[in-house]
């Protein structure tokens, strides 16, 4: 356990907790859990460390809620595990490149990505409510992979907050799911990319075992209340929830790297 204060250890474990109900609902967990870990563990802790413990803490709830949809959401297994052993070799191969990653260069990426997603769902107000009818067709779910599998895998290995909430995106946009059974798709997927960067970081010691054993049980938490909140609440409130979680995470990020 890193040298940290009782009350930092407590606000990690919360920020766990809310990590995990929103990574189940909208995905993106992690904008809001690697920013407190970056802040909340000793100065001069590797940014590698805080990435590795955010995917060791993340891969916990992401199961979780990935089981609890499975029951009830009308998820195509077989498509998900495909796109998901695809992410897995991408978020290996991102982990791997992640090691020198300067805290410095990761606010920044991370505040343009979620702009850009915001506008995107802006832009877009029925992106998501209804699904196509049929299944999807061989071209797209290839595509899927591609993008959602490969691409984002990779993302999620060398940089990570906000994969959930970009596959909830291409998954919906590439085989037009409801964000419901797309947020439920990406978190199979995710734990597959959580798996391959996980796996790496531990390889390369770059894991905080014992702190992310004690935010794991928070985070389990979080994400399985999280997946039947989107059940029972349906695609609008996950759109909604999307949104609000984009603009407050834009705006801390923004008055952390400019303000404070």
């Amino acid at each position: 356990m890193p040298d940290i204060t009782l009350a930092m250890v407590a606000l990690l474990c919360l920020a766990a907790l809310a990590a995990g109900w929103i990574d189940a609902v909208v995905g993106g967990g992690g904008l809001l859990l690697l920013p407190v870990l970056l802040l909340g563990l000793p100065s001069g802790t590797p940014a590698a460390h805080a990435l590795g413990t955010n995917k060791a803490v993340a891969i916990v709830g992401t199961t979780g809620a990935a089981v609890t949809y499975a029951r009830k959401a009308p998820v195509d297994v077989r498509t998900a595990v495909r796109i998901g052993l695809a992410a897995l070799a991408g978020s290996s191969a991102g982990a791997f490149f992640a090691a020198g990653m300067s805290t410095e260069v990761l606010k920044p990426v991370i505040m343009v990505v979620l702009l850009g997603v915001a506008a995107f769902v802006i832009l877009r107000p029925a992106f998501g409510t209804a699904p196509a009818p049929g299944p999807a067709t061989r071209r797209r779910v290839l595509a899927a992979i591609g993008l959602a599998g490969l691409g984002i895998g990779f993302y999620d290995g060398f940089i990570g907050p906000g994969t959930g909430t970009f596959l909830v995106l291409a998954l919906t946009a590439v085989l037009h799911l409801d964000l419901v059974t797309a947020s439920a798709t990406a978190k199979i997927v995710n734990c597959c990319t959580n798996a391959g960067a996980l796996a790496m970081f531990a390889w390369q010691g770059a894991v905080l075992w014992r702190l992310a054993a004690l935010m794991a049980v928070f985070n389990l938490a979080g994400g399985m209340l999280g997946a039947r909140t989107a059940l029972k609440r349906g695609s609008r409130f996950v759109r909604v929830v999307l949104l609000t979680v984009v603009f407050a995470l834009v705006a801390n990020l923004a008055y952390e790297q400019w303000l404070a």
